[in-house]
């Protein structure tokens, strides 16, 4: 450092780790997670979704999303879809819908009103929650307003209360205008004892009366479940389940994200950028059915799924899926513009018919404003308007090794809202 000041030079800068954003995060499930029940969500539940359905468009089929927010107003926001067959079919129509969201609290996304219109039904459907973190109670309600025609007591609204801790989540869902018959329509209560998760859900389907609708077992589902990890996507987690849906059918799964560093030798970049950060998925599930009725009536004794992500840089994700009658393969390209612009294309092979057909997608979001950043792996010294933490990569750059960061630590001070863990509700 002395031949530095000598010499008059300045000392050369740090090394550096490209840390791009996820793509999708947080996910937009996370945005109505007070409307659904807990037990549906947890257990590795959300990221198994989101990993074997994002982009993997219905094969012949193509998909256009549209989400915007005022820049005077980010307290609203606006959602449009338009999705139907690639090629004339009469049999098929195009669906369109949108839904219009008021949120109380930028940073909160747990109270808000939403209005959802459509061309199919429910033609016109109102949804609000109101959550109240310091008490750690909610109340929400699912109403369709306009319905072409009401079938079921159901059609006329649901409403459910619920309270969430960091270590609890209990609650009911009712049809306040059914005749007391499905009474509560379903109720949930999962538990959190360090890495565990346990919960059970009730969800009256079978038996008339009461005594016999509790008793029976086909009314209930349990589920247990082992999780590692701070909830960041900037951190790695692991998260292994077992569930017994509806006393018929037995569920495991487990999903890893991996958060990796590779070198990095890009001509384009400055010699200080030594690395970047990648995130890489995997996920499984596997279903069996533990009712001898379910397999004579043409239902699949046992089916799995398989299937893993990479993404390489802030732009490009790669996507595959395989099962026992098809697998599919999806790739995505996201320029980060104000909105983003996501472009995707998948190709599912159907092994019973030899075919492969493909499905297309066009995503426009500014709803979620992550952006491309810098870090000093050695976390020392961080560039002044760069947030973005990583894990640390463990290779050398010359004489300067490059340490690990301090996120495992929990310490997400420094990580921008959207990336923190949900830790105050489970």
């Amino acid at each position: 450092m002395g031949n530095w000041w000598s010499s008059g030079e300045p000392p050369p800068p740090p090394p550096m780790v490209l840390v791009p954003p996820l793509f999708d995060f947080p996910p937009l499930a996370a945005r109505t997670r007070m409307l659904e029940s807990s037990y549906d969500l947890l257990f590795g539940k959300l990221a198994l979704r989101c990993l074997f359905e994002d982009y993997f468009e219905e094969a012949k089929h193509f998909s256009t999303r549209i989400m915007l927010k005022p820049i005077d107003d980010p307290h609203v926001d606006l959602i449009a879809t338009v999705a139907g067959p690639i090629n004339h079919n009469p049999e098929e129509t195009i669906v369109g819908n949108a839904q219009f969201r008021w949120q109380s609290d930028v940073d909160d996304p747990h109270t808000f009103v939403d209005l959802f219109v459509s061309n199919t039904e429910p033609i016109l459907l109102m949804r609000s929650c109101a959550y109240y973190p310091k008490f750690g109670f909610g109340a929400f309600g699912i109403f369709p307003v306009l319905l072409k025609q009401r079938v079921s007591s159901e059609d006329y609204g649901v409403m459910g209360l619920r309270y969430g801790s960091s270590n609890l989540s209990v609650g009911a869902t009712i049809i306040p205008f059914s005749a007391g018959d499905e009474f509560p329509r379903n109720a949930w209560l999962v538990s959190k004892m360090g890495r565990l998760t346990a919960g059970v859900q009730y969800e009256p389907k079978f038996g008339c009366k009461d005594e016999a609708r509790y008793k029976n077992l086909a009314n209930w589902s349990c589920a247990i479940g082992y999780g590692l990890g701070s909830g960041s996507p900037l951190s790695p987690s692991f998260n292994f389940g077992l569930e017994l849906a509806k006393n018929s059918q037995f569920i495991a799964s487990f999903y890893q994200h991996m958060v990796v560093q590779r070198r990095v030798k890009n001509p384009l970049e400055e010699d200080e950028i030594v690395g970047i950060t990648n995130y890489v998925d995997f996920g499984f599930e596997l279903q069996t059915s533990v009712d001898d009725d379910m397999s004579s009536n043409n239902i699949p004794d046992s089916t799995f799924q398989i299937a893993a992500s990479w993404q390489a840089n802030k732009n490009f994700l790669v996507k595959g899926k395989v099962g026992p009658l098809s697998s599919s393969i999806a790739l995505a390209f996201k320029s980060w513009w104000k909105p983003s612009f996501t472009l995707s294309m998948s190709a599912t092979r159907d092994r019973t018919k030899g075919e492969t057909a493909y499905g297309f997608g066009i995503n426009v979001d500014n709803i979620r404003e992550a952006s491309y950043q810098r870090a000093d792996p050695n976390f020392v010294m961080l560039t002044p308007n760069k947030e973005h933490l990583a894990e640390g990569i463990h290779w050398k750059s010359g004489k300067r090794p490059v340490l690990q960061s301090d996120v495992n630590s929990g310490n997400f001070d420094g990580v921008p809202k959207e990336l923190r863990p949900l830790n105050k509700i489970l």
